[in-house]
């Protein structure tokens, strides 16, 4: 792991106010978002090589305080029954409390991901005080290595005593993983330093390749190291639940695999049932720009913003938020064209797909899929084909590559899918 010198953090365009919106709303779009995800800024204290939102600075345009409390009083209006408050990071907004406090006084469910440099025993008595259900600390690996990705030294110190800070005044604590290739084989170890902390939950997901992470190649685990992360998952999902600890895999873990069942349990139909934004969930950046996940690119998932539209409005006539509405298996292409599971899984997490490969539709990172191609001697890696701009939630571009597995590794990859266990190398 070599080291680098602190990114200059970008700073991040205007808001995209002028955007059209069509001028009927639709049967459909009556559906309401039950969980909203909201950057309440894009300063941040931390410097990650994968953070996809290249934070760091505060947007130029950002939401003032009263705006601010229009948009919870819209939030509770669209139905929304959850929000998260996140960054950049969110408690470097003066008056990110007094919004929580709103968002609680609304019955709106509110809790934090953050990455907890700046969380001192003052401030999570402040913190519970204005009612926040649950704070999730993100914590990628053992420390070297988190201190390498977060680029800051003691990163991973001062994420621990974060959790501890949040645990002694009784807020429910949760850790956020990110899975990537410097960090995937220290999640067993970490969860053998998390466990005493008593978290209810833990959650990971897979780095994609947006913003900063799209710059370093390396650090973006390839399609077939799906046969050999799955079980090493589970491994984790089954250790947890004897620790009081439920595993929850984010959106792009998984698709229909043999864990599938079990991992995806407390969801409502056993497995993913494709993308949520526009559906399920709605994102919001800093400066009032609406998006039907906060995860998604901003120059193409963007649909309006409130000081010129209403939340109602955007939500429901915004072109970009319509898509996971609209969607059918025509739009799928590759692999998941001609999927088994295509009606339902629609490609998965179109984040993933959509940064990787420049359009939704097809998304490599699938255990279902690594299996089938293991099954014929193919997988699948990625190469950098075209760098990205250097602006926040941009993307380059990844060339997928099908082959044959190599001789010296198809039999061990084999094993691995039979007895769900081991390493490739």
């Amino acid at each position: 792991m070599s080291p680098r010198r602190l990114p200059i953090a970008p700073q991040a365009a205007p808001s995209q106010v002028h955007l059209p919106l069509a001028r009927e709303t639709r049967a459909r779009d009556a559906v309401r978002p039950s969980y909203a995800v909201w950057e309440l800024t894009l300063a941040c204290d931390l410097a990650c090589r994968h953070c996809g939102s290249r934070a760091g600075r505060a947007r130029p345009d950002e939401l003032s305080p009263a705006e601010a409390l229009e948009l919870v009083d819209s939030l509770a209006a669209l139905g929304v029954r959850e929000c998260t408050v996140i960054g950049g990071e969110a408690y470097l907004r003066e008056d990110w409390l007094e919004i929580v406090r709103a968002l609680v006084g609304h019955g709106i469910r509110t809790t934090m991901t953050t990455g907890g440099q700046g969380i001192t025993a003052a401030l999570a008595r402040a913190m519970k005080a204005a009612g926040l259900d649950s704070v999730s600390v993100s914590i990628d690996g053992l420390e070297p290595t988190h201190d390498y990705l977060r680029a800051v030294a003691g990163s991973h110190a001062k994420a621990l005593a974060a959790l501890d800070h949040l645990r002694a005044v009784g807020i429910p604590i949760s850790v956020n993983t990110q899975i990537c290739a410097p960090t995937v084989r220290e999640l067993e170890p970490l969860l053998e330093l998390l466990a005493p902390r008593e978290l209810f939950a833990w959650q990971v997901q897979l780095t994609v390749a947006m913003g900063r992470a799209a710059d370093e190649p390396a650090l973006l685990l390839q399609p077939y190291q799906m046969i050999e992360v799955m079980p090493m998952i589970h491994r984790i999902w089954a250790a947890g639940r004897t620790r009081g600890i439920r595993l929850w895999p984010g959106a792009n873990i998984g698709y229909f695999g043999p864990y599938e069942h079990e991992l995806r349990a407390d969801s409502p139909d056993g497995h993913r049932s494709g993308c949520g934004a526009g559906r399920h969930s709605i994102g919001i950046e800093a400066n009032g720009d609406i998006k039907g996940c906060p995860s998604l690119p901003t120059s193409v998932y963007v649909g309006g913003n409130v000081r010129q539209h209403s939340l109602l409005d955007i939500w429901e006539r915004s072109e970009a938020l319509r898509f996971g509405r609209d969607r059918t298996p025509a739009e799928l292409w590759g692999h998941c064209a001609t999927c088994y599971y295509k009606d339902t899984c629609m490609a998965g997490c179109t984040w993933t797909g959509h940064t990787l490969l420049g359009k939704r539709g097809n998304n490599p990172y699938c255990h279902h899929r690594a299996l089938e191609l293991l099954a014929a001697g193919r997988r699948e890696r990625i190469e950098l084909e075209q760098a990205a701009p250097g602006e926040p939630f941009d993307f380059g571009r990844y060339r997928l590559i099908e082959e044959d597995w190599p001789a010296d590794s198809l039999e061990r990859a084999r094993t691995i899918s039979e007895t769900h266990e081991g390493w490739l190398s």
